[in-house]
């Protein structure tokens, strides 16, 4: 999440005065909170969850302890893949020599990273299971960008993008889609080729948009744009975990996943981070194309044993709510349309107010 002048409205760059304040006041047991590449941002984690109803409190209760601390001095608290007007220029990197680093090598293109995502960790049971069920899980790339598409501006302009994040991100080295590896070795092999080679340092710089997380035992889905409410991202953490136990009682069924070829993947990638929820999406290795938000409803039906079985019927419903309401690019560009109707000098001022009151207020249907 990130940090919003009250007046302004334009980020502030905050972040470890506000990471001081929280300590002071919550530790030892309270927020899990982070420093960013941006001073304007703070990472918020959970524990380590057994349901979508637990990881959703967890977060709950650590933006309500960083708001005790940035109600006070005048700052709001926003999420979305994009902030609709901030400058990049004008951002303060945190120091670190990680980014420091990460900078030096990106130039240009790293110290544009003004956006935002969701990563969600969903725990596997065997290492021989993480990549069949990483390959399959691309053919739901699309489904889960469009609904978490937030980031359609961008400095000011409308990129035309539903997300414009996702095109962004994907020029840093080592970031985008994954290699399609067929084998763990494989995967091991390429990791040990990107560090005898000096392209990373570690695992972690291995920025692609689904990866295997060996160290905490992991598939790490980080498709989603930053959302701007409590609702949404525990419906596309339900559709996570739902996705991924069907997967996995695929493979403990003796069944191989589908998998697209590699050129659908980056096709579909790139229709649904273009057209959002009106993408049309290649959704088997034939080539048959369905509107995104038809597939959707099906998985849904489809999911809901599973829901079931991981107690989270409940929260996979509220995919449903993107579905009738919109998803947050949709939803950002008719206040933004509104704004320009009234006749606001500054209109996307409004689109960040939006924002600001989605992530407060969470509002129901």
């Amino acid at each position: 999440m990130v940090l919003v002048d009250r007046t302004s409205r334009d980020l502030a760059c905050s972040a470890e005065e506000v990471l001081a304040a929280a300590d002071r006041e919550d530790a030892p047991t309270g927020p899990r909170l982070t420093k960013e590449l941006l001073r304007n941002t703070l990472e918020v984690v959970t524990g380590v969850c057994d349901t979508v109803a637990e990881a959703a409190d967890d977060l709950d209760r650590s933006v309500a302890a960083v708001r005790r601390v940035t109600d006070p001095m005048g700052l709001d608290l926003m999420c979305a893949g994009t902030h609709p007007f901030a400058t990049w220029s004008d951002q303060q990197v945190t120091e670190n020599p990680r980014y420091a680093e990460l900078l030096e090598r990106t130039q240009w293109w790293g110290r544009q990273m003004l956006i935002w995502g969701v990563h969600v960790h969903v725990g596997i049971s065997s290492v021989h299971k993480v990549l069949p069920i990483l390959n399959s899980l691309l053919n739901h790339y699309p489904h889960l960008q469009a609904l978490s598409a937030s980031s359609p501006f961008w400095t000011g302009f409308d990129t035309g993008f539903a997300s414009n994040r996702a095109q962004m991100f994907q020029q840093l080295p080592t970031a985008g889609l994954p290699f399609q590896f067929r084998a763990w070795g494989e995967f091991e092999q390429y990791v040990d080729d990107m560090l005898v080679t000096g392209v990373i340092d570690g695992l972690s710089d291995v920025r692609w948009d689904i990866r295997p997380s060996p160290r905490l035992g992991t598939i790490e889905i980080r498709v989603c744009d930053g959302t701007p409410s409590l609702w949404e991202l525990t419906a596309l953490t339900a559709l996570v975990h739902c996705l991924v136990v069907h997967l996995d009682g695929e493979l403990e069924d003796g069944r191989t996943p589908p998998t697209l070829p590699p050129w659908h993947v980056r096709e579909n990638k790139w229709r649904a981070s273009r057209y959002g929820m009106e993408a049309e999406v290649i959704v088997d290795a034939a080539g048959r194309e369905r509107l995104v938000t038809d597939d959707v409803t099906d998985w849904l039906n489809r999911l809901e044993p599973v829901a079931r079985q991981l107690d989270c019927s409940t929260e996979l419903a509220l995919v449903e709510r993107i579905l009738r309401r919109g998803a947050s690019y949709q939803r950002q560009r008719a206040v933004h349309a509104a704004a320009l109707e009234r006749g606001d000098e500054r209109p996307l001022v409004a689109v960040v107010d939006a924002l600001v009151a989605e992530m407060r207020e969470d509002p129901p249907d």
